[in-house]
């Protein structure tokens, strides 16, 4: 037996086929990017959350493209989709359904709401307050919905694309920290450059009376969607990483700048989230870069910041830099 082939490491005897994931991905940025000028982050952190089976929160004032590209994504793939705009007036039922009474067979039959699609777009979810926030949670968290003593599996795959204005306070609601836990990133969409901006213009002028939507095609079914999440589940993690991960997550409740710490639950979407970027990048193993580069979008929404802090003006993402940079990257 070749003593070359006992030392090897076992993703490297049998290494992943992820040329399929790479070319879906790079398909659907191109789709994206017919619309989309900029943005590149947003959009590779959406696909990031997509073939790890995660939701995401888009956070940033209007007119940053973030329902948008939530809607392009969306075209991109041959598969449902549903828009939910929540306001201070929305109940439960509007968004799960309700029973309504059958006259002909004298039974309640159960009429599914529009969260039973795949990707669910959710504009403004801070407008709604907590009791419609709460119906979310099953949702997000299970995948399932739980009505009159019946569940009902949502169909894969199921993401949920939630959108929210940082800036405007008047009829909103605070999330719930439970909700929050539940999406694998928030994504901060900033302002476009100068030269993206013109870009933009143009674009907007050449399409003319073309509904922006409308210029994008599907080109994924969400077969090849569930087949790309497999081969990211299969991604190796080394246990030395796996620690990294943990320490970082752990050094989240003691710091002396936060007030609410990370849970494991935040270690895992780091891992998640760690294997489909490496996957997307081509490699059936995560490198500590992986994990340093999706830390500030899995935890700014899970961690909170100490009153003196945020009395001082510190910025959430600068707190997370300095907490990754005291630990110790494993070689």
């Amino acid at each position: 037996m070749n003593t070359e082939e006992n030392l090897s490491s076992p993703f490297q005897t049998s290494r992943l086929q992820l040329e399929e994931l790479r070319e879906s991905a790079e398909r659907i940025r191109s789709e994206i990017g017919k619309v989309i000028i900029g943005q590149q982050e947003m959009v590779e952190l959406m696909l990031i959350a997509l073939l790890a089976e995660g939701h995401v929160l888009l956070e940033g004032v209007p007119g940053v493209a973030k329902t948008l590209t939530a809607k392009l994504l969306a075209g991109s793939i041959s598969t449902g989709f549903s828009r939910i705009q929540f306001t201070p007036d929305l109940m439960p039922s509007d968004i799960l359904g309700t029973s309504v009474f059958n006259m002909q067979t004298t039974t309640f039959d159960y009429k599914k709401g529009p969260i039973f699609s795949n990707l669910v777009l959710i504009d403004e979810i801070n407008r709604a307050p907590a009791k419609t926030q709460a119906a979310l949670f099953e949702v997000m968290e299970e995948r399932q919905i739980t009505m009159d003593g019946n569940t009902f599996k949502m169909e894969e795959p199921f993401m949920v694309m939630a959108t929210q204005n940082p800036i405007e306070q008047e009829g909103t609601y605070r999330l719930p920290e439970a909700q929050l836990d539940r999406f694998l990133f928030k994504i901060v969409v900033p302002y476009p450059g100068l030269e993206e901006e013109v870009a933009i213009l143009e674009g907007h002028q050449q399409r003319k009376n073309v509904v922006a939507s409308k210029a994008i095609e599907a080109v994924l079914s969400p077969d090849q969607i569930q087949h790309c999440r497999q081969l990211v589940k299969e991604v190796h993690a080394s246990p030395e990483l796996l620690r990294y991960i943990a320490q970082i997550v752990n050094s989240t409740r003691n710091h002396p700048d936060l007030y609410l710490g990370a849970s494991p639950r935040a270690s895992i979407a780091l891992l998640t989230g760690a294997k489909a970027a490496a996957a997307l990048q081509g490699r059936d193993f995560i490198t500590p870069e992986d994990v340093k580069r999706l830390t500030a979008p899995v935890l700014s929404h899970r961690v909170q910041l100490t009153p003196e802090r945020e009395m001082e003006g510190a910025a959430m993402a600068d707190v997370i830099h300095q907490l990754v940079e005291n630990i110790e990257v494993p070689r």
